[in-house]
């Protein structure tokens, strides 16, 4: 006699599913009603047993204890160790000499060889062992639109995208912005920088205006924004 099984009593009338035991002797049958009725062993007989193989209606309610939070505990328990996020996060490394503030917008050519109609990876540089927020814009007349913002982690460079000769004109007017800091440890106060640089658009048809440097191994087009906590002048 197991749980499921339907039973029928022998000393009355009546009868129904085993719902389950208490001790050895008694077992708790549910009638059609809902009721449990506590009766002997002795005095059920089994009228049609529940397979092992089909689902057992009672076994939710027997093991309620698995409820959802120990679904997602199981699950959480089969899951690869590679499929977990990766939530560790090293701390960039600094460099002696990276204590004063340095910065540039960089123009990288895409191909040497055709430098009527090339194309230009564009770059913000940030030589320094401080984070960099900054805020990117042009300006035509009084009015500003903003092209980029981003946070450059220390001793990085970001690629902002790529410009073509189309959009060199609006490259004459660049806006400037940045605040330099440090994260998880103290540091120097270094100047907000706010600054409106010219850029000839004349150059990028030169090839002597790329020039070998410390940040690609391409020839680029350096464009200081801050050096030496020094802001480029306009």
């Amino acid at each position: 006699m197991k749980i499921g099984d339907k039973v029928t009593f022998l000393s009355e009338v009546g009868g129904g599913i085993v719902s389950g035991f208490q001790g050895k002797n008694i077992v708790l049958v549910e009638d059609s009603d809902g009721f449990e009725i506590p009766m002997r062993v002795s005095d059920v007989v089994v009228v049609e047993s529940e397979s092992y193989d089909k689902p057992n209606p009672y076994a939710k309610s027997n093991k309620s204890y698995k409820n959802n939070h120990a679904a997602e505990d199981e699950a959480e328990k089969e899951q690869e160790p590679a499929d977990l996020p990766v939530t560790f996060r090293a701390e960039p490394e600094e460099r002696k000499g990276g204590e004063k503030l340095y910065a540039y917008l960089a123009f990288v050519p895409m191909d040497v060889k055709d430098m009527d109609n090339n194309r230009y990876q564009m770059f913000f540089i940030n030589d320094s062992n401080y984070y960099m927020q900054f805020v990117l814009a042009t300006r035509e007349n009084s009015v500003c639109h903003m092209r980029n913002t981003a946070l450059v982690e220390p001793n990085t460079k970001m690629l902002l995208g790529e410009i073509g000769r189309e959009d060199l004109n609006g490259l004459e007017r660049v806006l400037m912005q940045l605040i330099a800091y440090k994260e998880n440890k103290p540091y120097m106060r270094r100047p907000v920088v706010d600054v409106e640089l010219r850029i000839d658009g004349r150059k990028f048809y030169k090839i002597t205006s790329f020039t070998e440097n410390d940040f690609f191994e391409e020839d680029a087009m350096l464009v200081p924004v801050v050096e030496d906590d020094r802001v480029s002048e306009k």
